[in-house]
């Protein structure tokens, strides 16, 4: 059966999926297509939990009246079959009550959306940008595993081959499910192949994975922007350093800078860049509100800091360490051709175990709370 906590955040996806059917059936919310769509997509992603719940809700009902039916002995052969329907019925609502569990302790806020990953090389120098470049191979070959596209924003690249730093969107439904876990310093030891004396170093690399909005959602003012064209540098194709192709956009309320440079034409480059800016603003908002939520009380699980050390590639070792879940994953090759699937499953679990614990902590203060 469900748990009390369990039971009552179900109740209130019930209640708000309700709601949603009611604003998307509102005349000017129709008239609006943005709105009407991202409510859609988030009516749609309730959908099949509150049907699953709803089905689970029946079942429980059922096993009542069977159990009741069969406590009533004066009838005989109707109380055994009641009791047979009773042991048919309670496996199977176990059963739902577990499936139901487990889906919304892994469900996030911003589930179903297309992700921005941002890779920045940190500590180490060349080796730094290096790791990068392996960094976004092993994204890129992870979304290609799970059958995302991904689509280079903007790229800062090395002279050596790797980049200062890299920006990719990465679409597909379950998306940010499957990179949201990365937010954080990536540190590799290693040695770099600049070295003559063999000796290990130790670098790093930052990765930032946003929730990419819909436009309704992040109202960007063109009086708040600063754009300069500027040429293009590095290496590339016959416009690079010779036209003004490249943008960089301002935010002045905020301050954040993005750019790019990777199309030949300005206006693809622009409509990139202001992608690009949409996201990080959207997380910026995000952050804002859950500073003011979570004012009395930091949350410590999942929560994307970018300083924290959340894992180490050791090749000596052949090995990858998330410290997050101290949980060591071997076959660093293979890992590095985008082969984390086992570990995003092991952190999913860990968090969903963390969840429950916390919502059954609650759950018991609320109790001692109501007796004292």
């Amino acid at each position: 059966m469900l748990e009390p906590p369990i039971r009552s955040a179900l109740e209130s996806e019930a209640r708000h999926h309700q709601e949603l059917e009611s604003k998307i059936a509102d005349p000017q919310v129709v008239a609006d297509p943005a709105q009407l769509r991202v409510l859609s997509r988030e009516m749609g992603q309730l959908q099949k939990r509150v049907s699953r719940y709803r089905h689970y809700l029946d079942l429980e009902k059922r096993v009542q009246e069977a159990q009741e039916m069969a406590a009533d002995r004066s009838d005989p052969d109707m109380a055994d079959l009641a009791q047979a329907e009773v042991e048919e019925l309670i496996p199977q609502c176990d059963e739902l009550a577990e499936d139901l569990k487990l889906e919304l302790l892994s469900r996030h806020e911003f589930s179903g959306r297309n992700v921005i990953l941002e890779i920045r090389a940190g500590t180490g120098g060349d080796e730094a940008t290096l790791f990068a470049g392996d960094l976004l191979r092993m994204y890129q070959r992870f979304a290609e595993r799970n059958g995302f596209k991904s689509d280079e924003i903007s790229a800062h690249r090395s002279e050596v081959g790797g980049y200062k730093e890299v920006s990719i969107a990465v679409a597909g439904e379950a998306a940010f499910d499957c990179f949201r876990f990365e937010s954080g310093t990536h540190r590799v030891q290693r040695v770099p192949a600049t070295e003559t004396q063999g000796r290990i170093h130790t670098s790093a690399a930052t990765v930032a994975v946003l929730a990419e909005p819909e436009e309704v959602e992040v109202d960007i003012k063109d009086s708040d922007l600063k754009i300069d064209t500027f040429r293009a540098g590095g290496p590339g194709g016959q416009n690079v350093n010779k036209t003004s192709s490249a943008i960089r956009i301002t935010h002045e309320p905020s301050g954040i800078v993005v750019s790019c440079q990777d199309e030949s034409s300005q206006h693809k480059n622009k409509s990139k860049a202001l992608r690009s800016l949409r996201s990080r603003l959207f997380e910026f908002e995000q952050r804002q509100k859950k500073q003011a939520r979570d004012s009395a009380r930091r949350e410590q699980i999942g929560s994307g800091d970018r300083s924290e050390k959340i894992r180490t590639y050791n090749f000596p070792q052949d090995r990858v360490t998330d410290h997050r879940i101290k949980t060591s994953f071997h076959n660093l090759p293979s890992i590095l051709d985008g082969d984390i699937g086992a570990m995003v499953d092991s952190l999913k679990q860990h968090e969903v175990d963390q969840r429950l614990k916390a919502m059954q902590d609650e759950s018991q203060l609320s109790s001692r709370r109501e007796a004292g």
